[in-house]
């Protein structure tokens, strides 16, 4: 799936990867592809993302939100 990760001054991540996990306000979730439509709150934490090739890369993050449809993620965090 498609993920670009932003922060209000800069790109993170704009590539594509298999799975990502989540620091949402309720405890960690993950995303995959085919996932259902989803907008949801992140708190401060981890975000973890597994590339194609199994390859992780971590970013933390204080907040944010994630929407998501159709294997395009659009993660804002700060």
């Amino acid at each position: 799936m498609k993920i670009k990760i932003t922060k209000p001054d800069s790109t993170l991540y704009d590539g594509e990867a298999k799975l990502v996990q989540l620091p949402g306000t309720n405890g960690l979730f993950e995303i995959l592809n085919d996932h259902a439509p989803i907008i949801s709150a992140l708190a401060k934490g981890t975000l973890r993302l597994v590339k194609d090739n199994d390859e992780e890369q971590t970013f933390d993050i204080r907040g944010g939100v994630v929407k998501g449809q159709q294997n395009n993620l659009l993660i804002l965090v700060q």
